[in-house]
């Protein structure tokens, strides 16, 4: 995370596992290719937050609520933390509202094998699951389509500005992405393969 101080204004950018929740004057900044940005806001408190997620799994089941899969798991705990944390500075859950981006497909359809592939389509189901599952209006949305974004939310007005990546970007954002992915399903499976005890 970085946090740059431009007059008045603090701009903070988060990366891929993180997320930042405040009651401040500010602008939340983040690149966006796969990956899904949660942006919520509760308007009554002034409280906002924005998270930065790539959900992790080698396995996507097509038929299954993404929000009850491995991958899931990985969403619903970036969904929580977020949401605990805007809690927690005076948010009430009844007035979160979301604004939802990302989830692009950065890889090209000859590689139909790669599990990269689908990634950005089910950071796209998962977060429109997840939202309506836990009753918070989804405002607007950008998601999907083969164009990484950058996105700043404004805390003044809890308005998004999005610029598109221009295509000569795509292979570099495609290389960070594939490699916090892979890190991303190497740690999970260190975490769900170690047995549960009972005492």
């Amino acid at each position: 995370m970085n946090i740059v101080t431009k007059g008045n204004v603090e701009h903070i950018t988060i990366h891929p596992g993180e997320y930042y929740v405040t009651s401040k004057n500010v602008v939340i900044s983040t690149l966006l290719g796969s990956c899904v940005a949660a942006c919520l806001y509760d308007p009554v408190n002034k409280v906002l937050g924005m998270n930065h997620f790539l959900l992790s799994s080698k396995r996507y089941a097509k038929d299954m609520p993404v929000c009850i899969t491995e991958a899931g798991r990985y969403g619903i705990n970036a969904m929580e933390l977020l949401i605990n944390g805007m809690l927690k500075l005076g948010a009430k859950r009844e007035n979160l509202r979301a604004k939802a981006f990302g989830g692009s497909s950065l890889l090209s359809s000859s590689k139909r094998s790669d599990n990269f592939l689908c990634v950005g389509e089910v950071n796209c189901r998962f977060i429109v699951e997840f939202l309506k599952n836990d009753g918070i209006p989804l405002i607007t949305s950008d998601l999907g389509g083969d164009r990484g974004r950058v996105i700043r939310f404004l805390s003044n007005d809890y308005s998004v500005l999005r610029r598109r990546i221009a295509k000569s970007g795509i292979p570099v954002l495609q290389k960070k992405e594939k490699q916090f992915w892979i890190k991303s399903i190497q740690a999970e499976e260190r975490i769900f393969s170690e047995p549960d005890l009972w005492l």
